[in-house]
């Protein structure tokens, strides 16, 4: 079993003007995370726009957080896709010994029913003796993984440990909560739902937001393990405005723009993402601004 109490950041890759991956800015950025106290660190997640990287730079990020971190945070890593056979051979092909757990996607575009996503999840728990987070964002994949099936797999196999639930819906989160066995954990996956989900009794976020205030978000989760409420909650308001625009145009989309007007990364994607529009960068600088002051 393993521990994803607390704040665990969906790091970003940085990229340079010519597209290549900016490993001076990665660093930079792995150390200034690991100095403001976030938990754990997820490779190769959503956010680190992995659909768009080939194998030999995924293992090159991957060698290169690893030997940035140097065993000072635990280490997550994201190996997810729509070809169940193409996952398997992933996994098997990848070093796992450096990290905790596997985060893995539901499966995007086909649409699996059900028993199709049970039966993905349990080729994955069948092929690696590595905890296993699930990840549930409806809005990507087109398919929602419900709690009933969600309990098949923590029940069926001890290796399915926890999920990033980013369904956006409490009931369904609370059903998560209350169904699910008492040692499998429930993750917010929405920046936007941290505190309420930890106070319902989840065990911490994958956050988005923590790439750009990693020691604030860090804060207010403790808060909130703390049940210091009130201290939770006014953090959580006070961020509403920036969460929703940094999603506003996708992901990264919003974070690489915020982080760019911080000067921790460049304003680059690979296509099909494209940078943030004038209109939002001049909300995230705006909203950024008001936020430093009453920090």
């Amino acid at each position: 079993m393993i521990d994803l109490k607390g704040h665990g950041v969906a790091l970003i890759t940085p990229f340079a003007e010519d597209h290549g991956i900016d490993f001076d800015a990665l660093g930079a950025h792995v150390e200034r995370l690991i100095t403001s106290g976030v938990d754990y660190l997820v490779v190769m997640g959503t956010t680190a726009e992995s659909v768009t990287l080939k194998a030999k730079e995924k293992e090159q990020i991957r060698s290169f957080v690893v030997d940035t971190v140097a065993g000072r945070l635990p280490l997550v890593i994201g190996i997810g896709g729509n070809n169940t056979q193409a996952v398997l051979e992933e996994i098997e092909s990848t070093d796992l010994s450096p990290f905790s757990a596997i985060l893995s996607v539901c499966p995007h575009y086909n649409k699996p029913n059900q028993e199709g996503l049970f039966q993905h999840f349990s080729a994955l728990a069948k092929s690696t003796q590595k905890p296993i987070i699930l990840y549930n964002v409806p809005s990507r994949t087109a398919c929602n993984l419900t709690p009933a099936t969600v309990v098949r797999l923590a029940e069926q196999y001890d290796t399915i440990v926890a999920i990033k639930e980013a369904s956006g819906d409490m009931a369904q989160i609370q059903d998560l909560i209350r169904l699910t066995p008492e040692h499998f954990q429930i993750l917010s996956g929405d920046d936007a739902l941290a505190v309420p989900v930890l106070l319902a009794g989840g065990v911490g976020v994958i956050s988005v937001i923590g790439n750009l205030l990693p020691e604030r978000f860090s804060q207010m989760i403790h808060w909130a393990h703390s049940y210091r409420v009130k201290e939770a909650f006014q953090e959580q308001y006070a961020m509403l405005d920036l969460i929703d625009l940094l999603f506003k145009e996708g992901n990264p989309t919003g974070i690489k723009a915020a982080l760019s007007l911080k000067a921790i990364c460049q304003n680059t994607l690979r296509l099909p993402l494209v940078p943030a529009s004038s209109a939002l960068m001049a909300s995230l600088q705006q909203e950024i601004s008001l936020l430093e002051v009453i920090s």
